[in-house]
């Protein structure tokens, strides 16, 4: 098998960039063929992808989740397998696929994983593989996105702090496929491919990347005091139990809000609402591990 590494070399705070000579001395060790390209952008990664498949290698995403996100949207026009390695700040994407989290370690799976066919999810046309979400996440995300004083995942729950200060409850028309149109006052809607955003919140707990339905988490208005101390739930996904929470399992929905929201996905910015989201069932052949 041979391995094309696909790396921002910039993501983590350079975290991916330093450790990319460990990854080759480990692929090399592990007795894979490999080589690096450094991408300049998300465009520049997916071209990158394309012709990695067409040469029949497999393209390595080594990057946070919008590197493997705008990787596997190329690799799915063009029937490749997409490889993982973690490189970012969140990397959801790997924690909820069971890849070690540090760079090296993952090489194994790599070398010993099963490839699966894996859902994707799409926003007027551009995908992402793990959560689309808007509102009060768009506010969070730009912070987090923005900031230089906090760095590792600990900068989306920065985020997401940052945001609560001069948070305006907002209303939300979600008209999901299969389902009656809801109008709902508060903070987010999120669009889950998968179950985590944001360096381990898991925003949609019963989310599968394999089901073919998108989990639609609608989260309505509560105080700020309350929403603040029902936070920390998402990393367990407790939230979900809640009276303004709401979960609809669809295929695909229109979002649209009562004044201009970014619709963020894999902490990048995606579409401007209002938006269709929807999902790509079985889109991506993807190397997870042979236990997963």
């Amino acid at each position: 098998m041979k391995l094309v590494l696909v790396v921002n070399p910039a993501a983590g705070g350079g975290r991916a960039g330093r450790a990319v000579a460990d990854v080759e001395a480990e692929l090399t060790r592990l007795g894979l063929e490999h080589r690096t390209e450094l991408t300049r952008s998300l465009d520049h990664a997916q071209e990158l992808a394309r012709a990695a498949a067409a040469d029949g290698a497999t393209a390595v995403a080594f990057g946070g989740d919008g590197l493997v996100g705008a990787v596997a949207g190329a690799l799915s026009e063009v029937g490749g397998v997409l490889g993982v390695l973690p490189g970012g700040r969140g990397n959801d994407f790997a924690r909820v696929l069971g890849i070690p989290l540090t760079p090296v370690p993952a090489c194994e799976v790599l070398h010993s994983g099963v490839v699966q066919a894996l859902d994707l999810g799409e926003v007027d046309g551009r995908t992402f593989i793990g959560i689309a979400s808007c509102g009060f996440d768009s506010v969070a995300n730009r912070i987090a996105n923005e900031s230089r004083l906090v760095r590792g995942n600990l900068v989306y729950a920065y985020g997401a702090l940052r945001a609560l200060v001069g948070w305006r409850p907002v209303t939300f028309t979600v008209e999901p496929e299969g389902a009656p149109m809801r109008t709902v006052t508060g903070y987010t809607v999120a669009a889950a491919n998968s179950k985590a955003y944001g360096g381990g919140m898991m925003m949609a707990p019963d989310a599968s990347l394999q089901d073919g339905q998108l989990d639609l988490v609608i989260v309505g208005q509560v105080p700020r005091r309350r929403f603040l101390r029902l936070l920390p739930t998402v990393f367990s996904g407790e939230h979900v139990r809640q009276p303004n929470v709401e979960v609809i399992r669809t295929p695909s929905a229109r979002i649209s809000a009562s004044r201009p929201f970014t619709m963020y996905a894999d902490g990048d910015p995606i579409a401007e609402l209002p938006v269709t989201v929807r999902t790509r069932p079985g889109a991506i052949q993807t190397i997870v591990p042979a236990s997963r």
